[in-house]
């Protein structure tokens, strides 16, 4: 039997944007339910809540160091059914619990079943593009799946009207079902048998040796933990922020729906300027913007410069530049740590994914759990997330042939 054409390329970005989707939706949609969450499983230590997100990405962190190496083994559209499979166990087991530690590891289930899209999802961009192509491609992915945030966590609320927390995660399995389905009849394998790798150990290490002794992916990993710990730090501490420093619960949905929806630029100003002025170039300019706004923000807060009804509009443009930071930076970064692994795509998008989501897991909880009723916490460290990417990536150097590849006429 012969495979279905290739996708357009508008149906491939949709398609790849709307698995990335389920991740975004995972998490975000789960912010306005923390509260009730913690009133109901953690009452004595409300801030406990805030793992619930942290947990999904730590074993969204876990479940792609393997879903990479299974898909280079079984093909890409296998691995993203036993993926769905897992997430949709996790998210049952979610509406059943009973208990704070049994929400978190049915949410770490729940996250290593998201791995697929992850993971896989990369590895398929990546088997069919390379190079400033697959970053234009992944910031077009970046830019539709943007929406999802924006919209998440009205989901969420609007769930909540209709009752308890749990109803959440019921539209998850909805959600993964419906785009399960769309991706198993539409997209074509894009894994050829020929050049399948078994899982073999040894393999498995010298692929990881390869990938770890490469400069260039090593730093890109390191900035992308960097990155990712920013957002899971804002992410963690948002809903309380608004909560308890601007008491304005009740619109917290609304105004994350407007931080998402301004920060979508930063996918459309990648996916026009990367192949101009190239991933390194975009990367220096992105996390230098973002030092200087995140240590004015800190200083004004500190000094107590601004008048009260300012403050939170300078948090809230601040949470504009961490979202956009994420779509100038990531889709580089994954392109320049994948641009000599197409041999081992799989395993190197499960490795550089897998390593850089868990290092952020474990930098950016601390940081939420720090959350004491103002912004301080989170600000402090994010500058310093911030300046160390910054500093990371300055240290890459990418040879004159390279920089000239693929460039514009």
């Amino acid at each position: 039997m012969s495979l279905p054409q290739r996708l357009s390329q508008r149906e491939f970005v949709a398609m790849m944007a709307m698995m990335f989707a389920s991740t975004a939706l995972s998490i975000d949609a789960m912010l306005p339910a923390l509260p009730a969450i913690a009133a109901e499983l953690t009452p004595d230590n409300m801030n406990k809540a805030q793992l619930v997100v942290s947990v999904f990405f730590a074993g969204l962190g876990c479940g792609t160091l393997i879903a990479g190496p299974v898909s280079d083994a079984i093909g890409r559209k296998s691995s993203l059914l036993g993926c769905a499979a897992i997430y949709l166990v996790g998210a049952f087991l979610c509406t059943l619990a009973h208990s704070l530690e049994m929400l978190l590891l049915a949410r770490f289930l729940q996250g290593l079943g998201a791995s697929g899209p992850r993971a896989v999802g990369m590895a398929m961009i990546r088997d069919m593009f390379k190079g400033r192509d697959m970053t234009r491609i992944v910031s077009f992915v970046m830019m539709v799946f943007s929406l999802v945030p924006a919209v998440a966590p009205l989901l969420g609320q609007a769930v909540l009207h209709l009752g308890s927390w749990r109803l959440i995660f019921i539209a998850f399995i909805v959600f993964t079902v419906l785009i399960q389905t769309w991706v198993t009849i539409r997209q074509p394998e894009t894994l050829p048998v020929a050049a399948r790798r078994p899982l073999n150990l040894s393999l498995l290490l010298k692929a990881g040796r390869e990938l770890l002794h490469h400069h260039t992916s090593v730093i890109s990993i390191a900035c992308q933990a960097l990155t990712s710990a920013c957002l899971l730090a804002l992410l963690s501490s948002q809903q309380s922020i608004f909560e308890q420093r601007f008491h304005r619960a009740e619109t917290f949905p609304i105004w994350f729906a407007f931080i998402a929806l301004c920060s979508i630029s930063g996918s459309f100003v990648n996916s026009q300027t990367v192949v101009k002025h190239g991933m390194r170039r975009v990367l220096v300019a992105t996390y230098t913007a973002q030092v200087a706004l995140t240590l004015t923000v800190l200083v004004l807060n500190l000094t107590g410069v601004l008048p009260e009804s300012a403050v939170i509009f300078s948090h809230i443009l601040w949470s504009i530049g961490i979202f956009a930071m994420m779509g100038l930076s990531m889709g580089n970064l994954n392109a320049l740590a994948m641009e000599d692994m197409g041999h081992i795509a799989g395993f190197a998008a499960s490795v550089i994914s897998a390593v850089s989501i868990v290092a952020s897991v474990v930098i950016a909880v601390p940081v939420g759990l720090a959350f004491n009723g103002t912004q301080i916490p989170l600000l402090i460290g994010v500058s310093v997330f911030s300046v160390l990417s910054l500093g990371l990536i300055q240290l890459i150097r990418i040879p004159d042939a390279q920089q000239r590849e693929n460039a514009p006429p």
